[in-house]
């Protein structure tokens, strides 16, 4: 099976070697760094999970849902303070931008939602070779407002699961065949672990 890069797998990071200047870069978009600053509430320069939630709107203008928040301050907190700093958040946001396009490319109808066709559509354009049943299965887990389809913030959530969640069992799937054959703490430290 063919997995393709999605834009979870093309993350800004700071420097190429991987490692943090000496000096962070200096933030060249006055808009985002106005946006950080509205929406940083105590002034303190970092955002805490609330904070970030206020600044992450779908295009309904409705807030990013809080487990979606919660995996977005995971995955660019990167000194790991339980805050996202001014750098964190531009490449977060940059991150939700190339989401976004690519929210709006698989959103055929224009609904501002994904449909379970156009979820699957855009799985299997990523590589995810999907079936009806666990396409029906997300729908209902991440539809929040019960309409039968997802938000841009839910569509990028489900896309981070499945790419983690995939990630997780080809470490198993040694043969690359399909199929892994795990004892029950294996499969439990698989799901805990993709929490």
């Amino acid at each position: 099976m063919a997995y393709r890069n999605t834009p979870m797998d093309r993350r800004y990071s700071v420097a190429s070697n991987g490692t943090a200047p000496a000096q962070p870069p200096p933030i060249h978009d006055r808009q985002l760094q106005d946006w950080f600053k509205a929406v940083d509430s105590d002034g303190n320069g970092k955002l805490t999970t609330e904070e970030l939630q206020n600044a992450l709107l779908n295009d309904n203008m409705s807030q990013f849902n809080l487990e979606t928040v919660r995996l977005m301050m995971n995955m660019f907190d990167r000194d790991q303070s339980g805050y996202i700093d001014i750098y964190e958040f531009v490449g977060l946001w940059r991150y939700i931008e190339k989401w976004r396009a690519c929210f709006r490319n698989f959103d055929r109808d224009g609904s501002g939602s994904i449909d379970a066709g156009e979820l699957k559509h855009a799985l299997r354009t990523f590589g995810y070779n999907i079936g009806d049943r666990l396409i029906h299965t997300l729908i209902l887990k991440y539809d929040r407002h019960g309409k039968g389809d997802i938000t841009f913030d839910s569509f990028i959530q489900v896309c981070v699961t499945i790419h983690s969640l995939t990630n997780s069992f080809r470490n198993f799937d040694t043969d690359s065949d399909g199929w892994v054959y795990i004892n029950y703490e294996q499969f439990l430290e698989l799901v805990i672990s993709n929490k």
